[in-house]
């Protein structure tokens, strides 16, 4: 909204963490204002005002504002006139960073870093490359924002084709991250969760002929439908095969299903509805042991050959493993080593600890178990692997 208004987005985001900073210091002693919201854009745009003048004079900037924004623009609005309307500009930020001017790397972080609110060190996590050189790609982003000029609006229907595969990344991964936070002391991040499944109904609703919008959505309903069940009294990781069906989400999981049905019978198969046919298979099975883990092998060979993701192969030695037995998984696994993505990765560990269980080998798993403990930044997950070590003996 204020980088509409003020045509700086770089800036606008500042002015908007300046406000949030402010708030967090007044409102404790002075109570939370009737209108939270209007509050703070008041305080963003009377803080982005004076970053622009400030800026103005001192890179004599002031023609180039002049003729690019009216000047009744620049003052602050009260809380009841145009900032209390119902425009959501939150889907026009998403597209801004996914500007094909960036490299689709650098546009999907830039935007779990402003959109999602991701740190980037949980950027940096997504991504398996270190902290320094995520915070480089987020800083040279914003500059080529800001270079470019672009206007601050949605994309012309010419434009979508260029931008919508990053988007649907960036929604992919805001909802990762809510749903199995990479670190901190929750293993869910509710909020990421459900905004990301907001943003996706939102675009469902520009493109609601897109096979894939239609596939992310159902795998984000059909996963989010698990959540309740994931985590114990405590807060511990409860592990699939041992929750509570119970307490999942039915309607949300009937949503999911009657949506990926019916987009799976439409044409083209994409990546996300591959992932959210096998959710669907998970979902649809009363228990662990009805699961039908040949359909979901079958399933993560075709998602392999779409897609290069280290995770993907991950994902199918376990379901081979549980269709062919642990020794398929094990050797499978084996050829991911090789991978660098992989190599010092906490799930590589875990599922190799997962597979030498089910071969009956305790103190190799035990020892795998310990090894993804040490390298996951989640304490729920380092818990839960500590504890399954510990049950072994290790």
């Amino acid at each position: 909204m204020l980088g509409r208004r003020f045509g700086d987005f770089e800036t606008a985001e500042d002015a908007v963490q300046e406000a949030l900073l402010a708030a967090a210091a007044q409102w404790p002693h002075d109570g939370v204002p009737d209108n939270p919201r209007g509050w703070l854009i008041q305080v963003a745009a009377r803080r982005m005002t004076e970053q622009v003048r400030s800026e103005q004079a001192r890179r004599r900037r002031e023609d180039v504002v002049v003729r690019q924004t009216p000047a009744d623009q620049w003052s602050a609005p009260s809380a009841d006139d145009e900032y209390e309307g119902h425009r959501d500009d939150t889907l026009t930020v998403l597209f801004l960073c996914c500007h094909p001017s960036l490299t689709p790397t650098s546009a999907i972080a830039l935007t779990l870093r402003s959109v999602g609110g991701l740190t980037t060190t949980e950027i940096a996590n997504a991504f398996m490359v270190p902290e320094a050189t995520m915070a480089q790609r987020i800083s040279r982003a914003k500059q080529r924002i800001r270079a470019s000029n672009v206007p601050f609006r949605m994309p012309s229907a010419e434009e979508w084709a260029g931008r919508l595969r990053s988007v649907l990344h960036v929604l992919y991964l805001i909802f990762n991250e809510g749903y199995a936070g990479s670190a901190g002391p929750e293993l869910h991040r509710g909020d990421l969760a459900w905004e990301a499944i907001r943003l996706t109904r939102a675009v469902r609703e520009l493109l609601p002929d897109d096979c894939e919008v239609a596939g992310l959505l159902a795998l984000m309903l059909l996963t989010e439908a698990r959540r309740p069940a994931r985590t114990g009294p405590a807060g511990e990781l409860i592990p699939l095969a041992e929750q509570d069906r119970t307490l999942w989400d039915a309607d949300l999981i009937a949503e999911g299903v009657d949506l990926i049905t019916a987009t799976l019978a439409r044409g083209t198969v994409g990546p996300y509805q591959l992932q959210a046919a096998v959710s669907a298979v998970h979902d649809e099975a009363a228990g662990v042991e009805d699961t039908d883990w040949p359909q979901i092998l079958a399933l993560y060979g075709l998602l392999e050959r779409m897609s290069d993701n280290p995770m993907v192969s991950l994902n199918r030695s376990v379901a081979a493993a549980m269709t062919h037995g642990p020794a398929t998984g094990l050797g499978m696994l084996d050829a991911l080593e090789s991978d660098a993505r992989l190599a010092n990765h906490h799930r590589l560990h875990a599922a190799r600890a997962h597979l030498l269980e089910m071969a009956g080998d305790r103190s190799a798993a035990a020892e795998s178990y310990r090894t993804a403990a040490r390298l996951t930044m989640s304490p729920p997950e380092r818990g839960y692997l500590l504890t399954r070590a510990a049950r072994l003996g290790g």
